[in-house]
């Protein structure tokens, strides 16, 4: 091997599915000879795969001794991430045939996960940058191994059979593996590659997100950061598929579901608000009654503090206000609590750089029942990159307890 490979701006992603398997066996075996005869390939077969990859990682992945071949740190490193690849998508494979985890290729299933998401050829070619045809030829000749249909044709587009979404959705997550892999490489040169995509709702957003990207900018002042925004359910499903490597906001008891883990970071209470010039805001007391005589600003139906405002009329009997705008947006509450008489109900924390500015002001009508689990959301065994644990660590924590 070179002692000293030229860095590369390409990813371990571009190398074929069978020289990864063939970098694996020799990390595993110690023997090119050994992982030429577990893979079924030349010995030269596998010498130019080591060759390419360790190119592509940019720095030694191997020492040699006239016995055995040893794997360096990079190279654990990068065998880590290749196999947990494999641990993905290797399952999924043997599913439909258990010669598919032989003759499967990195553009199939790339053409797979595009037609499964677009729901329609063309649109999936044109995601991919290929023709019609060599999209619909590659996803047939996973069908034909398979010896049986991906996706069934219907009057409104092609829908994708439950064994092809398990194994879109199981070549997504390895795939993203392959690219941490090169987020670890560069890391081990000084580089940076890749980016942290953070989901994050309105408390992440005013409370969280400020001081954590300030902090983290001091370590890493190049790296790019995404928020995407939207509702829980859309967050969540691409926190699963991938697509966000953690999502911030109010925790769900128990957790939604059971791929992924949740961790406290510190807890907030709802608090009731209102304008400067609202009648409310000159009473000592205020009764649910008169509450409830006022259009109010509150959260989607389905978000934790939709259920301790419907709480609040439902503990006293009450029905809940019938004039309701329903939002996440804190701008859009201030500014119609300042030109109306409506109320708002709304996460302490988030409300309270509003309420020091004297730009809305707090109720008096307690609400200390409602204390809730504000923390991140993370896929099971997740290995994030360095980058992403350092971002996680300057996550304000008041508890390390998960639920």
């Amino acid at each position: 091997m070179s002692s000293s490979p030229p860095q590369s701006t390409s990813s371990i992603l571009q190398h074929s599915l069978r020289h990864l398997r063939a970098f694996l066996a020799v990390v595993d075996t110690g023997s090119v000879t050994k992982a030429a005869e577990t893979c079924f390939v030349s010995q030269p077969a596998v010498t130019q795969a080591l060759s390419k990859i360790e190119k592509t990682a940019g720095l030694p992945l191997f020492s040699r001794t006239p016995q055995r071949i040893y794997a360096n740190n990079a190279g654990e490193m990068l065998a880590r991430r290749i196999g947990r690849a494999f641990g993905y998508l290797d399952q999924a494979l043997s599913d439909l045939s258990p010669r598919l985890k032989m003759t499967a290729t990195t553009a199939q299933l790339k053409s797979l996960i595009a037609v499964r998401e677009t729901e329609n050829f063309t649109l999936a070619a044109r995601r991919l940058g290929l023709s019609q045809p060599a999209v619909y030829r590659a996803v047939s000749q996973l069908e034909e191994e398979a010896a049986r249909p991906l996706f069934e044709r219907t009057s409104y587009g092609i829908v994708p059979t439950r064994p092809a979404q398990a194994l879109a959705q199981a070549a997504r997550l390895a795939f993203l593996e392959l690219e941490q892999a090169d987020a670890d490489m560069a890391e081990l040169t000084a580089a940076e590659i890749g980016r942290i995509v953070i989901g994050a709702t309105p408390l992440a957003k005013s409370y969280v997100l400020p001081k954590a990207i300030a902090s983290f900018r001091k370590f890493r002042p190049n790296l790019p950061l995404h928020i995407q925004e939207g509702p829980y359910p859309d967050m969540l499903g691409a926190l699963r598929r991938g697509e966000i490597d953690f999502l911030l906001g109010a925790l769900r008891e128990p957790a939604p579901i059971g791929d992924v883990e949740q961790k406290v970071l510190f807890y907030d209470t709802v608090v009731l608000v209102a304008g400067n010039g609202h009648p409310l805001v000159k009473k000592a007391e205020i009764s649910v009654e008169e509450l409830a005589s006022y259009p109010w600003v509150v959260g989607q139906s389905g978000t934790p503090i939709r259920r301790y405002f419907d709480g609040v009329f439902a503990r006293a009997g009450k029905a809940a206000p019938k004039s309701i705008v329903e939002t996440g947006s804190l701008i859009l509450m201030r500014e119609l609590l300042d030109t109306s008489e409506h109320l708002g109900c709304t996460s302490r924390l988030q409300a309270e750089a509003e309420i020091a500015r004297g730009l809305m002001r707090a109720l008096p009508f307690d609400l200390s029942h409602t204390s809730r689990p504000i923390g991140v959301t993370l896929r099971k065994d997740w290995l994030p990159t360095a980058a992403q644990r350092t971002f996680l660590e300057l996550l304000p924590m008041g508890s390390d307890r998960s639920l």
